[in-house]
């Protein structure tokens, strides 16, 4: 069995789908981890995932995400402890309030498949430019 060790990267790796800065962290064949920052003031790209299930806990920063599946919709205030879940085939969108970027821990099961995985949906806020 190989291990692996991760330390957090100083620079982004890639920009996420919703287009947030992602710093790819440890990975296994079940489950994978990022770690997302959104810049002060800035909305994500509202999108859904086709066959992951995403956990989230805020490190840093203040903001709100909007989760909808179904009938269910939810806008809940994202801030340092909190931890959210989005299953597979909810449309999200998160934002960034105050005066420092939104730092986030993400959990996606199975492990992160590629671009394709996402896809753009109607969001609550404007997109950014």
């Amino acid at each position: 069995m190989d291990f692996e060790t991760r330390s957090l990267p100083a620079q982004p790796d890639a920009e996420a789908p919703d287009g947030s800065e992602v710093r790819i962290l440890a990975r296994l064949d079940r489950g994978s981890m990022a770690h997302f920052q959104l810049a002060p003031g800035m909305a994500s790209i509202a999108v859904a995932h086709r066959t992951v299930d995403e956990l989230w806990y805020v490190l840093e920063g203040r903001g709100e995400m909007w989760r909808r599946a179904g009938d269910s919709e939810a806008v809940v205030t994202m801030e340092p402890g909190t931890s959210l879940s989005i299953p597979a085939g909810t449309h999200f969108q998160f934002r960034s309030e105050g005066d420092e970027p939104l730092r986030a821990i993400g959990v996606t099961m199975p492990a992160w498949p590629g671009p394709d995985e996402a896809y753009r949906v109607e969001g609550r806020w404007p997109e950014p430019a």
